[in-house]
This record gives C-alpha cells, structure tokens and sequence, in this order.
C-alpha cells in the first residue's frame, strides 16, 4: 500500500513501492489527472502532488488509491526524443572494467535499450534516465570530478544522466552529445521531462 503524507496546504506527498510504481502513477495521473491536480512531480520513490482550491485533499487521495500498483507506464501518445551520441567517454575503460563487458559491447547495449524519462533534478534540464540494459549498471564515481563538460553522457546505478551544463559530478561519462538539453527560447525549456521516450543513436567522433 501506497503511504499519502499531507505537505503543506494543498500538496500530497505519496511514497511509492518503487522506481517502476512511480512511473506507473505518474504515467496514470498525467494521462487522466484528477480534477483540481496542477502539477506532478515525480522523484526516485515519491510522487509530489500538488492541487488547487477546486478539491480537497480527500479527493485527491482518493484518486491517487484508485491507481492500482502495476498499472502500465505507457501513456497514450508519449513523446519520443532521439539523442545523438558519441561514444568516447573518458570512464568508458573504467565501465567496462566493472561490467566485465568489452568496450564496443558496451556501446551496443546502451544502444539497444529501451529509455524513459522517470524524473528530473540535481540541475535545470537534467533527466534520471530509467531502462536500458541492467548489466550496464554501474556504481557513481568514488571521486567526483569538479567540472564535467555540458553535454556529458554518463551512467550511474539503474540510469543514465547527460549534464545540461558544465559542473560537477559523479556520474560515469561514457560519451556526449550535442542535444539542447536546457533552451529557455522554447516553451518547455527542458528537453526531457519525466515520461518522454528516449532513443540514444551512435554519432561520429569529431
């Protein structure tokens, strides 16, 4: 059973079984949101609810129990965004020491996945991307670099990151892209937000 833990004066904070049944409310919510439900953010285990004076607290939490765990992630018509990588990445030597996975097979494999969205934080624009191949799982740097290049590539755990801008991190880079990940010019600044589709292609090296 979900727990729903009141926050603040019109927010609902709801702490999930996991990262699969976060995805699956916030898949489920954003496809038929509630009456009264403004906004949707989703984190690793939590999903924050937040609503306006047109309902109460008690309806919101009633719609949020009616999703059953389990419910399908994929949303009617999710938005896919293609993500043009190359693949020389400074850890790419360390993640396939730790994979015990050769180089180009590492490459396959983060090619071949299947990505989503599941939650955005740590900077403006950057994304937890969730998926892909769970033999490419892989712990976060033991010393974080203070400065990773804009446009980074890099994985760490069960998600694969790329850094909007230059900054630290602790993430293990296995390549990078050129892909506008942050553009306040556009509507929706961010490029990926939670429930896009992502699909990583292989770029040339330049």
């Amino acid at each position: 059973m979900r727990t729903l833990l009141p926050t603040g004066h019109n927010a609902l904070l709801v702490e999930c079984f996991d990262l699969e049944d976060v995805m699956a409310l916030h898949c489920a919510l954003t496809s038929s949101r509630p009456h009264g439900v403004v906004d949707l953010v989703p984190a690793a285990r939590t999903l924050l609810v937040t609503f306006d004076d047109t309902t109460t607290r008690a309806e919101v939490a009633r719609a949020v129990t009616g999703v059953e765990f389990g419910a399908p992630v994929v949303a009617a018509a999710p938005a896919e965004v293609t993500i043009e990588v190359t693949y020389d990445g400074q850890d790419l030597d360390d993640i396939a020491e730790l994979t015990g996975i050769p180089k180009d097979d590492v490459v396959r494999r983060h090619l071949g996945g299947d990505y989503v969205v599941a939650f955005t934080g740590f900077a403006p624009g950057f994304a937890y991307i969730a998926g892909g191949d769970p033999a490419l799982v892989v712990p976060r740097r033991a010393t974080p670099r203070t400065r990773v290049p804009a446009g980074s590539v890099a994985l760490a755990g069960e998600f694969t990151g790329i850094y909007p801008h230059e900054g630290p991190g602790g993430w293990q880079v296995i390549g990078r892209t050129e892909a506008p990940l942050w553009d306040l010019r556009r509507e929706s600044p961010a490029l990926l937000t939670p429930g896009t589709r992502v699909r990583f292609t292989e770029g040339r090296a330049s």
